[in-house]
């Protein structure tokens, strides 16, 4: 997963992030991908990773499906045990937002939930793999 990580944020910098049919398969070809940054909560590491992200007015929308596994990425808990905002990159440039992780619990789920999935059709496959409901993080611009 790294090396595929790595060449879709090559990529996705290289083209103001735009990915074509030569990354990841053609996979991300049309959608919208940001770059979050986190950090590792107990490695102290600085960590980038490709999501794909719908939009729920100015904010951001990105899941933590890891492909329907049976527990949550790692970059979840690493967003939230962090300081509440973090850096995006969305096309050519860079943004703070306020990071808000929102869990099956919260009545805010299934909106923003539904929001990526109908953006992202994988989500319907990722479902069939596990009963988990992966939680939704808000990505909200500041200043």
């Amino acid at each position: 997963m790294a090396d595929m990580n790595t060449g879709v944020i090559e990529a996705f910098r290289a083209n103001a992030g735009v990915l074509g049919d030569d990354v990841a398969g053609g996979h991300f070809t049309g959608k919208r991908l940001v770059l979050l940054h986190h950090v590792g909560r107990v490695s102290g590491t600085e960590y980038v990773t490709p999501l794909v992200a719908a939009t729920d007015g100015d904010a951001y929308v990105i899941t933590g499906s890891l492909g329907g596994a049976p527990k949550d990425p790692a970059w979840v808990a690493n967003v939230e045990d962090g300081p509440g905002e973090t850096t995006i990159e969305i096309g050519d440039r860079a943004i703070r937002v306020k990071t808000t992780v929102v869990r099956p619990t919260s009545p805010e789920w299934e909106r923003l939930y539904g929001i990526w999935a109908e953006y992202w059709p994988d989500a319907k496959e990722y479902e069939t793999h596990t009963d988990r409901k992966f939680p939704v993080i808000r990505l909200e611009p500041v200043g």
